[in-house]
């Protein structure tokens, strides 16, 4: 059963609300939690992702299951290695994948074990 419902206000049990606006946009619209070493690249959670690819060491391309609504989304990284960032490659972002870079206290990139990335949009 498909419907809409329609609503400016969220309110918990508490008695705890929202705005509307802040649980459509407030919301992130994709994230990941991945392991990235190289041979055992494997999702561990995710909402809104169908896969994660290693392309070289330490550059992972995010593909989501939904495209986002267009490529003026937020997308933040973090990993055991200390530095991550996001939409690294010199295209401009895409609504269906995000890239990711991971390094290791260096300039060269280098996998790690535990990968989160989030797109807010």
């Amino acid at each position: 059963m498909a419907g809409t419902l329609v609503a400016d206000v969220l309110q918990d049990g508490a008695g705890n609300s929202t705005a509307m606006d802040n649980a459509i946009y407030g919301s992130a619209k994709a994230w990941v939690n991945f392991n990235g070493n190289s041979g055992s690249v494997a999702i561990r959670t995710s909402y809104n992702v169908s896969s994660v690819t290693r392309t070289s060491a330490g550059i992972y391309g995010i593909s989501f299951t939904n495209a986002l609504t267009d490529a003026n989304y937020v997308a933040l990284a973090m990993n055991n290695n200390q530095q991550a960032y996001c939409n690294i490659s010199s295209s401009t972002p895409q609504t269906s994948s995000v890239l990711t870079l991971t390094m290791y206290y260096t300039s060269s990139p280098s996998d790690a074990s535990v990968v989160t990335v989030a797109c807010f949009r």
